[in-house]
């Protein structure tokens, strides 16, 4: 017996819709992360980016438990002396939402150029509207 390993040309891609009103950060990040990857698939291989497309929907309405709103902070660097920024989750949240799941599931795909190409097939919108209709994606309903 041979095992199977995909190639590239093997991989049909899908479109799917998770809407993340009142969903963990964490559970939602997770979850997508194992579709952009492949994992839901019989044919997934590791080097092979096998994954679906994701489209996530009203990311402004997300939850968290804990005292993660005021506790947790974002960290970025101008690369300029004395350019460090702090930003809590709540203010990220207000300003921008999409960034928020996108940080998290970035996180949570391989870190290189495979995990980058992984990561170009996820797509988040503060709103409950997308406009990805032409690609005729499924809605998923995530059990968490």
């Amino acid at each position: 017996m041979k095992t199977f390993m995909a190639k590239a040309a093997d991989v049909e891609r899908k479109w799917y819709v998770i809407d993340a009103t009142d969903l963990p950060l964490g559970r939602l990040a997770s979850e997508t992360a194992r579709i952009l990857r492949g994992k839901n698939k019989p044919i997934y291989t590791p080097y092979v980016d096998t994954g679906d497309n994701v489209i996530i929907i009203n990311a402004e309405k997300i939850s968290v438990s804990g005292q993660k709103l005021d506790q947790k902070i974002y960290f970025r660097h101008s690369e300029y002396v004395g350019g460090a920024k702090y930003t809590k989750m709540r203010d990220m949240l207000a300003k921008k939402p999409e960034w928020v799941v996108e940080h998290a599931v970035r996180g949570m795909v391989p870190h290189g150029a495979l995990g980058d190409k992984m990561f170009k097939k996820l797509h988040v919108y503060a709103g409950p509207e997308h406009p990805h209709a032409a690609q005729k994606p499924e809605t998923l309903t995530l059990n968490v």
